[in-house]
């Protein structure tokens, strides 16, 4: 379990690495270019990784339902839509909706055992959890709007 934590914790931090990234290229080149480079960089990456870790075992691929085989265009929207959220929301507000949004869905699909997941039963606390994690998004987005208040103490005081 540490080990997935900490893969997990290495994960989310290689993500909003990547997310800064992306809406600097986004801010160059463009929403598409940008899919295009992330993508694209991202499959040679994984080829020759594949190849040196794998080798040819890296092409032999278990029977799979046919739709698994269209995920990298998800990818697609992925990219294309976090490029743009960032852009129009802020890096931090946009993460904080976007992992909300993962957290909701996955919870959904485990609670529903859709696409061949193990059944999760749902539970009061699981719910709790994601509201509370709501509520934070809610607070740290109020927390903008009183920029503009004087401090109590102020300066040479």
């Amino acid at each position: 379990m540490i080990t997935g934590i900490l893969l997990s914790l290495i994960a989310g931090s290689l993500v909003g690495l990547q997310n800064i990234f992306n809406t600097k290229v986004n801010e160059r080149a463009g929403s598409w270019a940008t899919t295009t480079l992330v993508l694209g960089l991202g499959f040679t990456a994984s080829l020759i990784m594949g190849l040196i870790f794998n080798g040819s075992q890296m092409f032999v691929l278990s029977p799979m339902q046919p739709w698994y085989w269209f995920s990298g265009l998800i990818g697609v929207g992925v990219v294309t839509c976090l490029v743009q959220g960032i852009r129009l929301l802020g890096p931090t507000f946009a993460v904080s909706v976007i992992l909300t949004s993962q957290l909701l869905l996955a919870l959904l699909w485990d609670s529903m055992g859709w696409m061949g997941l193990d059944k999760v039963p749902f539970t009061p606390t699981k719910l709790i959890g994601v509201l509370i994690i709501v509520g934070g998004i809610v607070v740290f987005k109020s927390g903008g709007i009183r920029r503009n208040i004087k401090p109590l103490v102020t300066e040479g005081e």
